[in-house]
């Protein structure tokens, strides 16, 4: 409904002033919104006024409950027609009820009361503007106020994630510490290890060393199935093993049972062994490149295996492999070796008036075959040769040098000739066959009917000779330089008077040469080792006395060089 005023006096616009403030009151206007429509009303109504004129107000109010309240007012027809434009303003009307009755307009008959009222209503309007700028002042902080309090917001998030990225770094930093330290751990494991496996060349102590090294740390329990060299049939015999074990030998690839997946790399997960169904096992292949040696089989220290110490435990799985397959080759080539060397040395000769006994011990190192050789043999006047020698170097080129040397010595002695002469010719003979080889040697000549020792050493230790009295002289005269060197010489013979008793030893330098101590104290000892025995003794047990010289002078069990030990008994004519 619309309600209208005519103005055209100062009480005329107080009237319809405060029948627009009865009515915003009516309708439910909250009293600081009547307050603030009132006061621009009456603004605006002596504004009006001033303009002369008849001016209508207007009021539109809702039908009924919550609305909008639209006051308006209507320029004169002087105003409108100077351009004057209709002034209009709205309050929102909260009541939800329609009032019962519409209120009335106000009696003002006196014009000083109608213009102090709105006078009061102008000084209103100008304390609500200031109100409203204080509002906006405060609207505007509290709004200053809500950002802050978001950056506060935003700070404290921001930093909840910095401390939260922080606390993952140090846990991944700590996370990786560890891996790398467990890395650094099973790469000093695999080289410790490996530097054992492979220090031994007897694919036994290979196999007897591998439970040690990984339990209890990578393995709870190790066996070790190894299969025959020749035919790949177990070498145990009718034991029972494992079907990962048997699937591992087939496949040549490493294989896991248990009743989880292992989710081990490279590893094929299998059902649980009827064997052992309660623990699991990891069977790997010892293979090698010509054909598979076994089964490594191990159990876990735990549950089960960290998948990083698998990797580890394969690849030393495979370095043992390598490690046994060359333990078995050495000790095969060895095998021949040693029956090689035991067919080059002579079987010694039985002579009237004079017994020998010849010891050989190869090296402990290496193929246990080397240049060392010692021989025994007549001349056509019925003298016996006797020679140790030692061809420089180690292996097989040594021990074939040596069997030619052997051969060539016997060749010149059948034309006859004393030691020096026949030693020269050997000399001879290295140095045009192999001048990059060269050897030493020591030969002595006994004649039954003549009790003298003839005898001539090239750059070999001197013979050492106990007479029948106990004493024990070595036979240091000048010797040669050794055999083969690029340089010609004429290597000269020494004679010594024999009587019965007296027993000569020829020997190499493995016998009596140490790195830490030289070759010397090692000729004193085995001098004193010989003035030991009584003639008796030497008489009637030559091969015995020659272990009992030995055993003192190799008293350690590790031997870089081989041994050669010729003992020649002078018992004279009978």
């Amino acid at each position: 409904m619309t309600r209208t005023w005519e103005i055209s006096s100062v009480t005329d616009a107080a009237e319809a002033r405060v029948a627009t403030a009865r009515l915003a009151a009516a309708y439910g206007v909250p009293a600081l919104e009547r307050t603030r429509l009132t006061a621009a009303l009456s603004t605006h109504l002596r504004q009006c006024l001033t303009k002369g004129g008849t001016w209508r107000l207007g009021v539109e109010a809702p039908a009924a409950g919550a609305g909008v309240l639209h006051v308006v007012v209507t320029p004169s027809r002087e105003a409108a027609a100077a351009g004057e434009t209709p002034w209009s303003t709205s309050v929102a009307c909260p009541g939800a009820v329609e009032p019962a009755g519409m209120p009335g307009g106000a009696d003002v008959a006196d014009s000083g009361f109608a213009e102090a009222l709105l006078g009061a209503d102008e000084d209103t309007a100008l304390v609500l503007e200031k109100l409203s700028a204080q509002e906006e002042l405060v609207a505007f902080h509290r709004e200053e106020l809500h950002q802050t309090n978001q950056g506060v917001l935003a700070l404290h998030a921001e930093l909840d994630a910095a401390g939260r990225a922080q606390r993952e770094a140090f846990a991944a930093e700590h996370q990786a510490r560890r891996e790398a330290e467990a890395a650094r751990r099973r790469l000093t494991f695999l080289a410790d290890a490996s530097a054992v496996l492979t220090s031994s060349l007897n694919h036994d102590e290979i196999v007897r060393l591998l439970p040690g090294l990984l339990v209890p740390e990578y393995a709870h329990s190790v066996d070790v199935w190894l299969f025959d060299n020749d035919n790949g049939s177990d070498r145990q015999g009718p034991v029972s093993h494992p079907a990962a074990a048997v699937r591992a030998a087939r496949t040549g690839r490493p294989q896991y049972a248990a009743h989880h997946p292992g989710g081990l790399p490279g590893v094929d997960d299998q059902p649980p062994s009827v064997l052992e169904p309660n623990r699991p096992l990891l069977c790997i292949p010892l293979v090698t490149r010509q054909a598979p040696l076994g089964v490594l089989t191990l159990s876990p220290p735990g549950a089960r295996w960290d998948p990083d110490d698998a990797v580890m435990l394969i690849e030393l799985t495979r370095r043992a492999s390598i490690a046994i397959d060359n333990a078995r080759r050495f000790e095969h080539n060895r095998d021949i070796a040693e029956t090689l060397q035991r067919a080059l040395l002579t079987d010694l000769p039985e002579t009237p008036g004079l017994g020998l006994a010849a010891r050989y011990l190869p090296a402990t190192h290496g193929l246990n075959i080397g240049g060392d050789w010692y021989d025994a043999f007549r001349q056509r006047d019925g003298s016996l040769i006797t020679i140790v020698g030692d061809v420089t170097g180690h292996g097989l080129r040594a021990a074939v040098m040596m069997s030619q040397l052997r051969t060539a010595l016997r060749a010149y002695a059948v034309d006859g000739g004393s030691p020096g002469r026949l030693l020269t010719r050997l000399h001879q003979f290295l140095h045009h066959l192999q001048p990059d080889l060269y050897a030493t040697a020591v030969i002595a000549r006994f004649h039954p009917d003549d009790p003298t020792l003839t005898w001539a050493a090239a750059g070999h230790p001197p013979p050492v000779l106990r007479t029948p009295d106990g004493r024990v002289h070595t036979l240091d005269a000048r010797p040669g330089a050794m055999l083969g060197i690029p340089l010609r010489q004429e290597i000269a013979d020494h004679t010594v008077r024999l009587s019965p008793g007296s027993t000569l030893a020829l020997y190499t330098d493995g016998l009596v040469e140490r790195r830490a101590h030289g070759i010397d104290p090692g000729i004193e000892r085995l001098a004193a080792a010989l003035g030991g025995f009584g003639t008796e003794e030497l008489d009637t047990d030559l091969y015995g006395s020659a272990d009992r010289i030995l055993r003192p002078l190799l008293s350690d069990s590790e031997r870089d060089d081989d041994v050669c030990l010729l003992l020649c008994h002078f018992r004279g004519t009978r």
